[in-house]
């Protein structure tokens, strides 16, 4: 991953995070995804009071990035932490957020989790989700 895309994306899901809604569990997070042809669209968790309808940021950015034609994935950086603190550990995707990245990307999908610009950490959506449920499961 190029140095200076990953602090990019990284600034990029410090940044949604400030956006976040999070009443409820004061845990904001969020998410910068970089596209086929470096376009990148951010998202931010946006909680409800019957907290299953939520949306974190991870799914909130990809959702973006579909409804504007784009389906290809080249990266995803993950912000999370209190609201109103800099990040003092990693956030990984949850399980449900890993679940819809398969739906788009394979395993070898970069994953950049974020303290700050400069202190991340890399991993892949295989590491985090090994042996994912994937669309072609289905077949």
């Amino acid at each position: 991953m190029n140095p200076a895309v990953t602090r990019l994306l990284a600034a990029d899901a410090l940044s949604a995070r400030e956006a976040s809604y999070c009443p409820y569990s004061g845990f904001a997070v969020g998410a910068a995804v970089l596209c086929e042809g470096g376009r990148i669209f951010t998202g931010c968790n946006v909680e409800s009071a019957a907290y299953s309808p939520s949306l974190c940021a991870e799914r909130a950015a990809i959702a973006k990035a579909v409804s504007e034609g784009f389906r290809v994935f080249k990266a995803v950086a993950v912000a999370g932490g209190p609201a109103g603190e800099t990040p003092k550990k990693f956030c990984p995707p949850c399980g449900v957020c890993r679940q819809v990245l398969r739906e788009f990307c394979n395993e070898s999908l970069p994953v950049i989790l974020v303290k700050t610009a400069d202190e991340v950490e890399l991993t892949s959506l295989g590491a985090l989700f090994p042996d994912g449920f994937a669309p072609e499961d289905l077949t």
